[in-house]
């Protein structure tokens, strides 16, 4: 039209073509205002509160990592008018840039919506969450917030571990759950068959399942609507005295920790002091703010909204998720249902390449940390290494992901030591109790720190329930994988009839290195694992340490169980023997459990050729020269110090 317009100006005299194209310009900005009045622009961002809490839905969209959770977010955020409709619209909820680069959620994400359904406006506040097991701590905390919950499952991969896992969670939780199938638009997707394993395992009813594909936007329509039906409004009241759950919370370098709160009684403006139930600290309210998904600043926050509050917090420590927020007026309060937080399973020690670094890799840590609550920090040091740390994580992804930021976000560049676990002691007699500082129990994740055998009455390991999925035809090799790793099988359960659900007790130490890649190489990459702590169990653990010519080196020790000590042992020596330099003296590298040497391997040194002047004569001549060699290699080895470079411990100890 406007192009038909132009075109007839150059026969219409000018002073008649501007106006209407001026009036036509108006007609269509009119003609947009109306019909997306309600899509929550700047103005209608400040009446959030008038909307009742019987129309305010909280939710989260849980799944198996890789299902289409973010695409999904995606499209609702474009079908609301949240975001416009673009081709670049992909992961807008994933900000950090190693979840661009991987295509993983690793930090739960919120986003409110403005939906209107049967003439009435509603507020759906949303929860995109990561699906990796290492990142659960984060979908447990969001569902804190939540009512209900969009299952998500691939219609071509169908139910995986995580999958199993995010079900019971929600369950336990006793939250509404709407089961939908993705990637309906796939050639080789199977809706029929998923929803009926959704009915074998959950005995949810496949008339109830939704099917969708989030990438083309094909019945995302339907999502929105069931959840306006099906999920309940928060148990939420306005009228009495404020309340608020923080469920999230980040660090800000200008305004300190910022908070994700779940407004659970209330109201709470600007300006207020409000207190932490946790810490007693009081605060002013500076900033309150709705996240759509980018900041929208607000006057206050109402009984079931979730929204941001910033309050001079100086530092991710005093703000403690799960922690319960009040007016200072009200004088006490009583707390609302927090949530455990997940203790660390996985070790490593992180140390500067060069001691030099070391102010400038802890305020990379430091500043890091504030923002992922779950990593524990605890001074280490090595004669090897030099001054470090010793960080804990959820898992092996997770230490992964935070290495990746460590050098994308701070361009540092740390050597990480093989992943350790921590282990439970208890030991016996009363001297050893009291050197210990009193306690018959003590937790030990350096094997460096093992304690001899003859001061423990027992030793303990952490043990996990492994949960794998996997098609039938490679439950052999998946079965001989496990006994390998001293798994103990639980149950089995055939989904259908390709695919079977089987469960381990295993010990952790077993997987956290390299089990999850051998599982996928065996199953060809269609086996899924999850696990969830188990608890300590007794278990025979030795120390072994590793002797250069007699020397102990306390660095390369580690912790094993008595039944893999012997091959363990040829492993690491026969590494050692291609790592460490020859040297002008023999070494006897020896790996050694309770005084017993169960591997060794000889570095031969470097010889001189002193029978080279030699050109004849008697053979004694040259037995001579030989002996005057040898005895002068035995006396150097007598005093000589091995050197064993940097280089060397750092290719045996990192990942």
């Amino acid at each position: 039209m406007l192009f038909k317009l132009v075109s007839l100006s150059h026969s219409m005299h000018i002073s008649r073509a501007i106006p209407l194209l001026i009036r036509h310009s108006r007609l269509t900005i009119a003609r947009s205002l109306s019909t997306t009045r309600w899509l929550g622009s700047d103005d209608d961002d400040s009446h959030f509160d008038r909307i009742p809490v019987s129309r305010i839905r909280n939710f989260s969209i849980i799944a198996h990592v890789d299902h289409g959770k973010s695409t999904l977010a995606d499209r609702l955020l474009e079908l609301t008018g949240t975001i416009s409709k673009k081709a670049g619209n992909k992961q807008v909820l994933d900000s950090l840039q190693v979840e661009k680069e991987r295509g993983i959620t690793v930090k739960a994400q919120t986003a409110s919506l403005v939906y209107p359904y049967e003439g009435e406006t509603y507020l759906l506040n949303l929860i995109d969450t990561p699906g990796h097991v290492d990142f659960s701590n984060e979908v447990s905390r969001s569902l804190a917030a939540c009512d209900g919950v969009i299952l998500l499952v691939d219609a071509n991969e169908g139910v995986q571990a995580q999958t199993v896992a995010n079900f019971h969670l929600a369950r336990s939780k006793q939250l509404v759950i709407v089961p939908v199938l993705n990637k309906i638009d796939l050639k080789n997707a199977r809706p029929d068959a998923v929803a009926q394993e959704l009915f074998t395992l959950f005995e949810i009813d496949p008339d109830e399942v939704l099917r969708i594909s989030a990438k083309v936007g094909t019945g995302c329509d339907a999502v929105l609507r069931e959840i306006v039906r099906r999920l309940p409004a928060p148990d939420a009241q306005r009228e009495a005295n404020f309340r608020a759950l923080i469920f999230d919370s980040w660090f800000d370098r200008y305004r300190g920790a910022l908070n994700l709160i779940f407004v659970k009684d209330g109201e709470v403006r600007t300006g207020q002091e409000i207190v932490s139930c946790h810490t007693g600290k009081s605060y002013e309210v500076k900033s309150l703010a709705m996240l759509r998904p980018d900041e929208r600043k607000v006057d206050k926050l109402v009984a079931g909204q979730v929204g941001l509050l910033g309050c001079n917090m100086r530092t991710s420590k005093e703000s403690n998720i799960g922690d319960t927020l009040y007016v200072k007026k009200d004088k006490t309060c009583v707390p609302l249902p927090g949530f455990k937080p997940q203790q660390a399973m996985v070790f490593a020690g992180v140390y500067p390449a060069d001691q030099s670094q070391h102010p400038y890799l802890k305020g990379a840590i430091e500043k890091l940390v504030l923002n992922d609550s779950a990593v524990t920090v605890t001074p280490d040091s090595s004669p090897a290494l030099g001054q470090g740390w010793r960080l804990g994580f959820l898992g092996l992804l997770h230490l992964d992901v935070f290495s990746q930021r460590l050098q994308q976000e701070y361009d540092a560049d740390p050597i990480l030591t093989a992943p350790s676990v921590t282990y439970r002691i208890k030991l016996k007699g009363a001297k050893i109790i009291a050197a210990h500082g009193g306690s018959e129990e003590i937790y030990v994740s350096n094997p460096a720190l093992f304690p001899d055998r003859t001061m423990v009455e027992e030793y303990y390991e952490p043990y996990v329930l492994g949960t794998i999925i996997a098609p039938t035809e490679c439950t052999g090799p998946i079965i001989g994988l496990c006994v390998e790793r001293r798994a103990i099988q639980k149950t089995s359960i055939n989904i259908d009839n390709d695919r079977i659900m089987t469960t381990y007790l295993m010990p952790l130490n077993e997987i956290v290195l390299d089990f999850h890649d051998q599982l996928k190489s065996i199953s060809s990459g269609y086996a899924s694992f999850d696990y969830e702590d188990h608890g300590y169990v007794p278990s025979a653990l030795v120390r072994m340490d590793i002797l250069l010519n007699g020397q102990m080196v306390d660095e390369l020790c580690t912790v094993v169980h008595i039944s893999k000590a012997q091959s363990h042992a040829r492993e690491l020596v026969l590494k050692l023997k291609e790592l460490i330099p020859r040297q002008m003296v023999q070494i006897a590298i020896q790996a050694v459990v309770g005084g017993k040497v169960v591997g060794r391997e000889t570095l031969k040194a470097y010889r001189k050729d002193v029978t080279a002047k030699l050109y004849g004569g008697d053979v004694t001549r040259r037995m001579k020269l030989l002996k005057q060699q040898a005895e002068g290699k035995k006396k150097m080895r007598a005093i000589a110090n091995i050197n064993v470079p940097k280089d060397t411990f750092i290719n045996v100890l990192k990942r």
